[in-house]
C-alpha cells in the first residue's frame, strides 16, 4: 500500500509520516481538477470539499465542526495560538522540557516580545507514572501562569503525557492549556470536545498518514474569537452568513495547494480498511507492537524500560546511555550511530542527544506498514555496531 523504499527497514515513521498509495492517487486527482479549472475549484468547490474534510476529521477526533479549522502543521497551529493570546509583562507560560523544539522556541519568541516569562518544568525520564508528571506542572503554577503548553505526546522521549487530568487541573487554576497533539490523532483515540483544553492543534501526516501540509486547530468555542491565523487575508472582513469568523479567517489565508487537506476522508478510509474493527483496532495492533518491539530492544540493550507501559502509544524511545559520542546538530547532522545504521544496513531510525537529560536515545515508531522483519533487522544490526558508537 506504500511507497515506501524495499530495501529500507522504515522505522521513523514518528518525524514525517508515510502517505499510503490511494491517499496520494487520490490527492492527484484533486489537484488534476483544480489545475484543469482554478477559478471553479477555488470558487465553486473548494469550501464545500474543505468541509466534508472538516467533518470527517471532527467525527474521528470527537470534534465538533465550528471549533476546527485546517493549518499547515502543528507549528503552524501553536503559532497562531501563542500569537493571538493576550500576553502582557509578568505574565508565566508553563511547559515541561520535553516540548518540541519548534513549538518551545515559540514561546520563547512571543513571551520575549510580550515581557513575559516561560517556565520550563524538568520532568524526569525514565518516569515512574503519569502522577509523578502531574504533580511537578501543577507544583509550578504561580498567580501569574496563564498559559500551559503541554505535548500529547512527547516527541524526545515518546512519553504520553496525562493531558486529561492536566488540562482539568490547571482550568481549576485559571491556566488555559494549549496542546501540541502533533502525535495523536491516528495514534490514539481523541475526543477533544470531551477533553476540553482551550486549544488543541495537531497533524494529520504523521499517524493519520495523509500528505504533508495537513494539520488542524481546535479551540474551544469560548476562546474561538480571540485566535486568529499566522496570515491575515480575506477571512478578516469576508461575510460571516455561512460560516464564523474563525473559519473564514483560517480556511483562507491566500491562494494555496490546498489537496493534502481535502484527503483526510480518504485517509481515514483507508486506514479503517486494514483492520477489521476499523481504526481502533488499527490503533490497538501498532500499538501492541510497539510494546512489544520496545521491550525487545531494551533487553537487547541491557537497559531498564524507562517508562510503564500506560505511557506508550505507537511511539518507544530508549536510553542509549549518557555519553554522547559527538553532538549532533538537528537537522544539519544525524547521530554517528544514525548514520552507521542507515549506510551500512538501510535501517532508517533516529538517533539523537537530548541535553535536557543529557542523554542519547534511539526511538522507534510502530505504523500499519511495518513488519516484524523491520524491527529484526534493526537489533540485528546494533549487535554489529562498533561498540565506540553505542
Amino acid at each position: 500500500h506504500w511507497d515506501l523504499d524495499d530495501e529500507v527497514a522504515f522505522l521513523n515513521h514518528g518525524s514525517y509520516g508515510a502517505c499510503p498509495r490511494v491517499v496520494r492517487e487520490a490527492q492527484r486527482r484533486w489537484q488534476d481538477r483544480m489545475e484543469s479549472e482554478p477559478v471553479r475549484f477555488f470558487q465553486r468547490e473548494y469550501q464545500g470539499a474543505l468541509d466534508r474534510a472538516r467533518a470527517a476529521l471532527g467525527e474521528l477526533i470527537g470534534a465538533s465542526p465550528e471549533d476546527l479549522v485546517f493549518v499547515p502543521n502543528a507549528t503552524y497551529g501553536v503559532n497562531s495560538v501563542v500569537a493571538s493570546f493576550p500576553l502582557k509583562a509578568g505574565d508565566e507560560i508553563l511547559v515541561p522540557d520535553h516540548a518540541y523544539t519548534a513549538c518551545h522556541n515559540t514561546l520563547d519568541y512571543f513571551a520575549e516580545r510580550a515581557g513575559a516569562r516561560v517556565n520550563v518544568v524538568p520532568i524526569p525520564f525514565p518516569c515512574e507514572s503519569p502522577d509523578e508528571i502531574t504533580e511537578r506542572i501543577l507544583s509550578a503554577v504561580t498567580p501569574r501562569t496563564v498559559l500551559a503548553m503541554i505535548d500529547l505526546v512527547t516527541s524526545p522521549t515518546a512519553l504520553m503525557m496525562p493531558v486529561a487530568n492536566l488540562v482539568s487541573a490547571l482550568e481549576e487554576r485559571g491556566v488555559d492549556t494549549l496542546v501540541d497533539a502533533a502525535h495523536g490523532v491516528g495514534m490514539t483515540p481523541l475526543e477533544l470536545s470531551e477533553l476540553g483544553a482551550a486549544y488543541t492543534t495537531g497533524n494529520c501526516h504523521k499517524w493519520l498518514c495523509t500528505p504533508k501540509g495537513s494539520a488542524f486547530l481546535h479551540v474551544r468555542a469560548d476562546r474561538r474569537d480571540r485566535v486568529r491565523p499566522a496570515a491575515i487575508s480575506h477571512g478578516a472582513t469576508a461575510s460571516t452568513s455561512r460560516r464564523t469568523r474563525f473559519q473564514l479567517e483560517f480556511d483562507w489565508t491566500g491562494t494555496y495547494d490546498p489537496t493534502a487537506l481535502l484527503v483526510i476522508p480518504d485517509a481515514i478510509e483507508f486506514l479503517a480498511s486494514l483492520e477489521e474493527g476499523g481504526i481502533d483496532a488499527m490503533m490497538a495492533r501498532n500499538r501492541a507492537v510497539c510494546l512489544r518491539e520496545r521491550s525487545r530492544l531494551a533487553e537487547h540493550l541491557r537497559v531498564d524500560l524507562p517508562c510503564p507501559d500506560s505511557m506508550i502509544g505507537t511511539l518507544a524511545a530508549i536510553p542509549l546511555g549518557s555519553r554522547q559520542v559527538r553532538p549532533a546538530v538537528w537537522p544539519l547532522e544525524e547521530d554517528p550511530l544514525q548514520e552507521w545504521l542507515w549506510a551500512e544496513h538501510k535501517v532508517e531510525v533516529p538517533v539523537f542527544a537530548w541535553p535536557a537529560l543529557d542523554l542519547r536515545m534511539i526511538r522507534i515508531s510502530s505504523a500499519a506498514h511495518n513488519d516484524q522483519s523491520d524491527y529484526d533487522r534493526l537489533v540485528e544490526a546494533l549487535a554489529n555496531a562498533p561498540e565506540e558508537l553505542l
